[in-house]
């Protein structure tokens, strides 16, 4: 060092206290956690996006290895068959149901306003307080509530864009999967990729057995509610049997939800109708619930309902609908974390090295 630079002597940026030096510094990182996380609420909704385009690869995924059961082709190939077979679902529910799915759409929100009237000026002549305004109140939430879910089954542009940076990002993940985790494992330090590379073939496994299990319900409770709704001639059995499948996807609040729906629209046609469509919801998520789920989705991930409906209330009261459709899913990767986090530190405990299983 010349003597200028010694004559200049300390910075006037620099701490000479070594304890004051320390305290700075870790002030200095508290406030970049603070930052990250403010930052991670801030796009707190893009990263959700990004986490339902990481479900959805999941279940395409799941459908490849599916058909690589069957097939002996390449993942690209298997890929581009199960998309092949949505779209062809979905162009089929278009053109040969859409016309009726969207009457039955339009209809819904009078029906429903009309049956809630119903109930609850009864609950009043049974004498509940209950006032005319509180009534009307009620009223047009339900209306604008029922609408919300009907324009959205009937195909409404809200959310496309969102869908389709889903639809993009999900393709791109399933197709080349390791390519993503190699990318993430590169920023990660070297003792800890082992571990990463563990964690994320568990959370792969859970999340497909978590969806291929979804799906079967959700397919399950939809054929079943059309075909025994359809045989008793029960109105918008068609919207009524996709919404009960689409909601299905929730769990607690989705049930809960199809099943005010059909036991609104069962009793728009008669006190037999109604009683009718009880016993059907009643059957459908019996069934459901205790032979379908068990089957598949509890044996990979077991949610405690209640944790499950609060994690379900958090994420849909700060993301809305994306949030309550994701938010089961989320949960389960967060337990898997957790799990092997814990055997890791299991692991270190017994005296491994760098608490990795050999």
């Amino acid at each position: 060092m010349s003597d200028e630079l010694k004559g200049i002597g300390a910075s006037p940026t620099r701490i000479a206290n070594p304890v004051l030096r320390q305290e700075a510094q870790r002030a200095v990182i508290w406030v970049v956690v603070v930052g990250m996380a403010l930052l991670t609420v801030y796009i707190a909704q893009p990263l959700l996006v990004i986490f339902g385009a990481m479900v959805f690869a999941a279940m395409l995924d799941g459908g490849a290895r599916l058909l690589g059961r069957a097939l002996s082709i390449g993942r690209g190939w298997r890929i581009a068959l199960v998309l092949l077979g949505v779209t062809g679902f979905l162009a089929w529910l278009v053109f040969f149901t859409g016309s009726q799915i969207s009457q039955q759409a339009a209809a819904l929100p009078e029906i429903v306003t009309n049956q809630f009237t119903r109930t609850l000026l009864w609950l009043r002549e049974q004498g509940f307080d209950i006032q005319t305004t509180d009534v009307r109140s009620l009223v047009e939430q339900v209306a604008s509530g029922a609408g919300t879910v009907s324009r959205a089954i009937g195909g409404v542009l809200g959310g496309v864009a969102t869908a389709i940076v889903v639809l993009i990002i999900g393709i791109y993940v399933a197709v080349e999967p390791r390519l993503y985790e190699r990318g993430v494992a590169w920023m990660l330090p070297a003792q800890r990729r082992d571990e990463f590379f563990t964690t994320m073939t568990a959370m792969s496994f859970t999340m497909r057995r978590l969806m291929f299990g979804r799906l079967v319900g959700m397919v399950f409770e939809g054929l079943f509610t059309y075909g025994v709704f359809t045989g008793e001639h029960i109105p918008m059995a068609a919207l009524l049997a996709i919404l009960t499948g689409v909601l299905a996807f929730v769990p607690n609040v989705g049930a809960l939800a199809s099943g005010v729906l059909m036991v609104l629209v069962g009793f728009s046609g008669g006190v037999e109708m109604g009683i009718y469509t009880i016993i059907v919801y009643f059957m459908v998520q019996n069934i459901d619930g205790y032979i379908i789920v068990p089957m598949i989705a509890r044996k990979t991930v077991d949610l405690a309902p209640a944790l499950v409906l609060g994690m379900q209330l958090i994420m849909g009261i700060l993301f809305g609908l994306i949030g309550l459709f994701l938010a089961d899913p989320l949960l389960a990767m967060i337990k898997v974390a957790l799990e092997r986090r814990a055997a890791v530190n299991s692991l270190r405990d017994d005296g491994s090295e760098d608490g990795t299983p050999a």
